[in-house]
């Protein structure tokens, strides 16, 4: 499964993000009064190819959350082909195109969702923001710092592939998961992406989450698989997050607009999603926390600066 890739530096004259060795310290600068943990967990959610369902994991864990007493925002990152509020039937009035072009603050622009998760949507079908420039990398920090109330789980649903604005999400967060599905194809390109984040921008972790299995068994063997790979040729820790089961139950909560955690709470697929909350809440103390300092805290645009000019 070794790939040659290749990708547009995310800021021109940038050539890594050095997040490893200063990530102590920057979290530490993020969280004056509390250098243990940030106050927020960013959690960044990206797949190598389209069609894993990423966008639907990214919703139906986000009302799992709130059910269980989190404060979640998700912000859809698929910035010129957003569908989180499509996926909930959701209408948004504005979107992240009028956060960056100066004409709404993020409050503004946030849309309640089930069981009360915030939703930061994006556009759909406009071009002017699928590559972030560095001035917009910024205000958009800014606009995450002006929020007047912070949640505690932010859920970046990244597009699928390895652009700019996908490796950049993925950066900028605590956690990085990466869901594939047991299709080959989707193997070879999540591959991309995890040896693209590892080699050119020194991440380090990496959470395998595998949705559409046929049973528990199959999840561990795509896992397996995967794994081999990477500790053949990657200096990487790859953890196994779990596995979601295919199910009809999902396809029709998706016609109906609704998230399947919410809409038939009992079907298989919910119970796996409701079963990850737990573990995502234990990542909190857990020492790979790389990220994050780049959209939350009051130091978080000095930690920008230092990183991208690193």
């Amino acid at each position: 499964m070794g790939l040659s890739t290749t990708s547009s530096p995310i800021r021109p004259g940038i050539t890594r993000y050095r997040r490893l060795d200063q990530a102590s310290g920057l979290r530490a600068a993020m969280n004056p009064t509390q250098s243990l943990q940030p106050q927020v967990q960013v959690i960044a959610v990206s797949s190598g190819k389209g069609g894993v369902g990423k966008t639907n994991v990214v919703a139906n864990v986000a009302v799992a959350s709130a059910k269980q007493g989190r404060n979640v925002l998700v912000m859809d990152a698929d910035l010129a082909l957003g569908n989180v509020d499509i996926l909930l039937g959701l209408t948004p009035q504005y979107t992240i195109e009028d956060v960056l072009s100066g004409h709404r603050k993020l409050e503004e622009v946030l849309v309640t969702g089930p069981e009360g998760i915030q939703l930061l949507p994006a556009t759909s079908g406009g071009q002017a923001f699928t590559q972030l420039t560095y001035e917009q990398q910024l205000k958009l920090h800014t606009a995450f710092l002006e929020l007047p109330q912070v949640p505690d789980l932010l859920l970046i649903d990244c597009a699928a592939g390895i652009s700019p604005n996908v490796l950049y999400f993925s950066l900028v967060a605590h956690e990085t998961v990466v869901l594939v599905s047991p299709d080959p194809t989707s193997l070879t390109d999540a591959y991309a992406l995890v040896k693209i984040l590892s080699t050119r921008y020194h991440l380090r972790t990496f959470r395998l989450l595998i949705n559409k299995v046929k049973n528990v068994q199959e999840g561990k063997e795509v896992f397996r698989k995967f794994s081999l790979v990477t500790d053949r040729f990657l200096s990487i820790t790859l953890d196994y997050m779990g596995c979601i089961p295919s199910d009809e139950y999902v396809t029709m909560a998706v016609a109906k607009q609704r998230a399947v955690c919410d809409l038939y709470p009992r079907a298989p697929a919910s119970r796996a999603l409701s079963g990850l909350v737990s573990t995502l809440h234990d990542w909190r103390g857990h020492h790979s926390w790389q990220g994050g300092f780049q959209l939350f805290g009051p130091s978080a645009l000095a930690a920008t600066q230092t990183v991208t000019e690193g």
